[in-house]
């Protein structure tokens, strides 16, 4: 016999409550003596009848209130239907979801008692954090509540042959299942939640499913309750033809008990009894009402946890995948307890107390017309149905999942109020224009979804197998595989351009993407999808790639940039910026791998961007990697034409059939980014600098996506002539050269501002020396900034953007900055004007969607409010809350008005970047920095590095290394302070007692193989005039030391200096 010690040891290793174990137990000793958990028709009878709750005549008892408590089983994730997060947060009626009707049932419930009902829920550990994160989002009063939340516990898959616990390489959490609703008795144990509601003064507790809306706390069912003295009532409704593979209620033969027989218990030759609803006439709701104290003395009486029927379910460990190992999973029903209480009782309701979801079939009917909501926010059925609900049948294989019914109602729920019967079988495509009436059947036999006729139809039988399709429109099921290594990172997901080419990679990950996106709960028929990116090879044939796949996953409206260019700013800045309202942006995917280089050899990527114009947050980036792993086809429309995305204008197509269209506008590249930096900056006084004789500049875009925005902007609105643009015209693979705004790769504009590669002064003959140099990245949103001979840390050039920041029109009018912000391996310059100015300081994990969290703290989390806001990262990357990703151009512009500001009077000599940088130092101190870059090591390597350093921070803080002291050496962790997130692993800290840092990161944004990024800074705040080189030499060779890169990487000579 199977022994349950290896099972104990598991559930006791992950912590599980000594009740849910002793519970799994009785179960599991049920299984292996040979019980099968079925209920032969013939060791039962019919139930009796029963009291029905319309003939109920009692006086109500408002006092009984103070001893009862309401609880909703919200544990299930609705997997059968398809869904992966907690089915209660699927929309039912308009925008609400279940949750949403809870919560105002429950809110409306104490307005009309006049008293605060205690309310809990039971969640399990797949539905907490979805849950409470919905409430502290929409209903916080509630949220903040003492005890609302009770975990069910978990219990481990068993392995089918062996009964021992299942395991999942791919996934542990697929090792274990949740026991059931009838796990509400034990985790009301295990968490001391029913000690504590007796001790309270609670003596009666309703239980009901979530997604039954209609189960709310009855006072005269409540009171009848508690003045029969019955220790368990269970509300039943008359089951109709709906309600037949439902469970029943019946009588046990041996000792007369109330008992509940599930389908599950229900032997083959027994399923016609099963579902005779004139025999068995009556079904549980699972509406439940239970004495507490009657509960604690049978719990009691078996040493811990009440003994239920067991339930077995034959599945995989992975839910997703039928080729995985077979499993049992034991399950338990509450309502099963009715057999363990001794005076257990049951009563008749009406159907408007049972309104589950449990098929797309109970969905759509839901959905429609023929349920209304009451002012009570029950949904009850429209009287206009005449009292008895449509039959809904639709194909049990094509619309088993929700997904599959939301594409078949695209265009709306069709009317259902004057409907009897609706049949369909195969693959549909309905809407809101189309009213069912009387009894029709619906017929395709086509492969292809087809569109029922709009207007009325009545009693009808239609076959559709024959009529035109979607033509142009219609999507195509392509069967894939998940491809190894598509986990995006803090900018998306980059790899070799060869590699996105292949057979369906860039098609998985699309798909994984707009799978993720829409169970995130973005409507893809609303609103337009921007799609561009920074010009690189491939990037036309991946715009089209995503156009087709869209329309295939129900995006109706494209925003494409001319000639595929949008920078990556420019993107947030239409998301956030472009109208009208009803096309906006919902998101957008970016075609780009930022600085890396370009062409058919070198790397390509891709990003999405929500709808507040930031990249997708660490929970969307997550789902999509784990839709990738798990895909196992993509849908796209082969036969859409390719749209001339050469040209602005707008191309409708429509179906064959007429039902729908797709438009695709091709906008201007630079227009909304334009009208919005005039919004920020004052044009004509950075006009007036421009215009003066004694000043020049140079705007290198590297042949990225900025070109076209610099000319708007330096040539079309301030009036300068093309030469102070160079390298403007975009090229697919960027001239051959790497668009990375640095000393090394920016080379031809560096030479022209009289520097080296280190930053270091050139002879460069009688050549003029413009006055001020910046230059742009791939995708335009970093940025390097230049004097005559001079260069700008990005760590400076963000302190002095802040110190600055009244110059800058955006700030001033708002009454001035507020916050500011760098990444944490950015020196600390910017802490120093914090300090001084009073500005929140914060210092973040590498990654822009960190700033956006601070910038959305009020207007998405309810919190402070930051703005207005500058933010910066060391990797030349700077911007403010005008838009939610960094913004090139914005710094370039933000360094011409702080100059604008020094030189009012054009009579004066020019006072430069180099003069405005030494009076900073002079005022704030000199943070010296660089950035060594060891690219292309391996990740092994790398990884094995940063372990070992990992591993010694212990023994390194309080550590003598050369002239400096290790005050702390640490592993940083981030806690977001808006939303509670923790990011963690985000690079070894060597903080030194006087101020200085060496920190390591192992980056992971290039195509291939791994940078190390060492990072070195040291405080002075006197001596101001030393070269980096020789004040930081000192500090390299501790940190070299400290590393081992060479033992490690092969390597102490890094191949960028910044």
């Amino acid at each position: 016999m199977a022994s349950f010690a290896p099972i104990k040891a598991k559930m006791e290793a992950e912590g599980i409550a000594t009740s849910a174990i002793s519970a799994f137990e009785s179960t599991f000793s049920s299984l292996v003596s040979g019980n099968t958990g079925m209920i032969p028709e013939s060791t039962i009878s019919p139930s009796p009848d029963l009291v029905e709750a319309d003939s109920i005549n009692v006086e109500l008892n408002a006092e009984l209130l103070k001893e009862t408590v309401v609880l909703k089983l919200n544990g299930g994730l609705g997997t059968g239907m398809g869904l992966d997060k907690a089915k209660s947060l699927l929309k039912v009626k308009g925008d609400d979801t279940f949750l949403d009707f809870t919560a105002k049932q429950v809110t409306k419930m104490r307005e009309d008692f006049g008293f605060n009902v205690k309310f809990m829920l039971m969640n399990s550990f797949s539905t907490t954090e979805d849950t409470l994160a919905f409430f502290e989002e929409k209903y916080p009063n509630i949220r903040a509540e003492e005890g609302l939340e009770m975990i069910q516990n978990k219990v481990p898959k068993l392995d089918a042959t062996t009964l021992l616990p299942a395991t999942c390489e791919t996934d542990t959490s697929n090792e274990w299942c949740p026991p059931g609703h009838g796990d509400l008795y034990a985790a009301l144990v295990g968490s001391g939640r029913l000690d504590a509601l007796i001790a309270d003064g609670y003596k009666y507790m309703f239980v009901s499913n979530s997604d039954n809306l209609g189960a709310t706390l009855d006072m005269k069912i409540l009171t009848h309750f508690a003045t029969t003295g019955s220790s368990f009532m269970m509300e039943c409704c008359v089951r109709t033809e709906n309600d037949k593979k439902g469970g029943h209620l019946a009588v046990r033969k041996s000792d007369s008990q109330l008992i509940l027989r599930e389908s599950a218990m229900c032997v083959d030759e027994d399923e016609a009894a099963f579902q005779d609803i004139s025999k068995h006439r009556f079904f549980n709701t699972n509406n439940l009402w239970i004495r507490l104290d009657k509960l604690k003395e049978i719990i009691d009486k078996f040493g811990g946890f009440i003994p239920l029927p067991m339930i077995i379910n034959n599945k995989t460990v992975d839910p997703k995948d039928d080729s995985s190992q077979k499993v049992v999973q034991l399950e338990t029903a509450m309502g099963a307890a009715i057999e363990c209480f001794a005076g257990a009782s049951a009563i008749v309701v009406n159907r408007t107390r049972f309104a589950p979801v449990k098929k797309c079939d109970d969905l759509i009917l839901l959905r429609s017309d023929a349920y209304i909501i009451n002012s009570d926010f029950i949904p009850i059925l429209n009287p206009a149905c005449g009292g008895k609900a449509p039959v809904i049948s639709l194909d049990s294989k094509k619309y088993k999942l929700v997904n599959k019914l939301e594409e078949a109602t695209v265009g709306g729920i069709p009317s259902l109020v004057n409907c009897k019967r609706l049949t369909v079988k195969g693959l549909v495509r309905m809407s809101k224009k189309t009213s069912f009436v009387g009894d029709v059947s619906i017929v395709n036999k086509s492969d292809e979804a087809k569109f029922v006729p709009t207007g009325e139809v009545k009693d009808a039988s239609l076959d559709l197998t024959e009529a035109v399709g979607l033509g142009p429109l219609k999507p195509t099921i392509v069967s894939t595989a998940p491809i190894d290594g598509q986990k995006p990172g803090t900018s998306g997901l980059r790899k070799k351009t060869k590699l996105f080419m292949g057979e369906n990679y860039l098609n998985n990950f699309v798909q994984a993407a707009f799978d993720a996106v829409k169970s995130s709960g973005t409507d893809f028929s609303e609103g337009s999808l921007l799609i561009g990116g920074d010009g690189r090879y491939y990037n036309d044939v991946a715009i089209q790639t995503i156009i087709k796949m869209g329309i295939a996953n129900g995006v109706t409206r494209f925003w494409v940039g001319k000639d595929g260019l949008l920078s990556t700013p420019g993107v947030s800045a239409i998301i956030r910026e472009r109208g009208p309202v009803w096309q906006k942006a919902f998101g957008a995917f970016i075609l780009t791998a930022s600085h890396n280089p370009g062409g058919p050899e070198e790397d390509f990527g891709i990003k999405y961007n929500c709808e507040n114009g930031g990249p997708a947050p660490d929970s969307l980036t997550d789902a999509m990697y784990k839709n990738t792993t798990t895909i196992k086809e993509f849908k796209i429309c082969n036969d859409f034409p390719v749209i001339d995305i050469a040209t602005v204008g707008s191309t409708t197509i429509k179906s064959a059939d007429g039902s729908s269209e797709v438009s695709v506008e091709v906008i201007d590249t630079t227009e909304e980014s334009v009208k919005l930096l005039k919004t920020i900056f004052d044009f004509d006084a950075i006009k007036s600098l421009l215009d003066r004789p004694d000043f020049s500049m140079i705007y290198d875009s590297m042949h990225g996506v900025n070109g076209p925005y610099a000319k708007a902007v330096f040539v079309d609105e301030l009036g300068q002539d093309e030469s102070c643009n160079m390298n403007a015209v975009p090229k697919d693979d960027f001239n051959g050269g790497h668009a990375d705004p640095n000393l090394t790769y920016a080379k031809e504009l560096v030479a022209k501002m009289g520097l080296n590669k280190s930053g270091d002064k050139i002879d460069v003959g009688d050549a003029k020396i413009p006055s001020f140099g910046a230059a742009a990245d791939g995708d335009a949103d970093r940025n390097m900034i230049l004097g005559t001979q001079f260069f700008v840390t990005p760590s400076d050039s963000l302190a002095i953007i802040a110190a600055y920041a009244d110059t800058i029109p955006f700030f001033k009018a708002q009454g001035g900055l507020k916050g500011v912000a760098r990444s944490m391996p950015t020196s600390g310059a910017v802490d120093l004007v914090a300090k001084d100015l009073n500005f929140d300081l914060f210092e973040t994990p590498t990654g822009w969607k960190y700033f956006g969290n601070l910038m959305d703290s009020k207007a998405l989390f309810g919190g402070k409010d930051y703005t207005p806001f500058i933010c910066g990262e060391e990797s030349f990357g700077t911007g403010s809350n005008h838009i939610r990703e960094k913004d090139g151009i914005w710094a370039v512009l933000a360094w011409l008005s702080i100059l604008a500001s020094e030189n009012t009077d054009s009579s004066k000599p020019l006072v430069t970047v180099e003069d405005i940088v030494t009076k900073h130092w002079g005022k704030y101190g000199r943070n010296y920095y660089c950035r060594w870059d060891f690219e292309g090591v391996t990740s092994a390597g790398g990884n094995a590095m940063m372990d070992k350093m990992r591993g010694e921070t212990e023994a390194n803080t309080g550590k003598v290394v050369g002239k400096y002291t290790i005050a702390t050496a640490d592993d940083f962790t981030y806690v977001d302070p808006v939303d509670g997130s923790v990011a963690k692993k985000q690079g070894i800290r060597f903080l030194m007692s006087g101020g200085s840092r060496i920190i390591f990161r192992l980056s992971g944004t290039a195509g291939s193989g791994a940078t190390v990024r060492m990072y070195i800074e040291q405080y002075e705040p006197e001596n101001i005039s030393m070269t980096v080189s020789e004040s930081l030499a000192d500090l390299i060779t501790v940190a070299l030391d400290l590393c081992d890169i060479k033992t490690f990487c092969g390597t102490e000579t890094p191949t960028v200096i910044t």
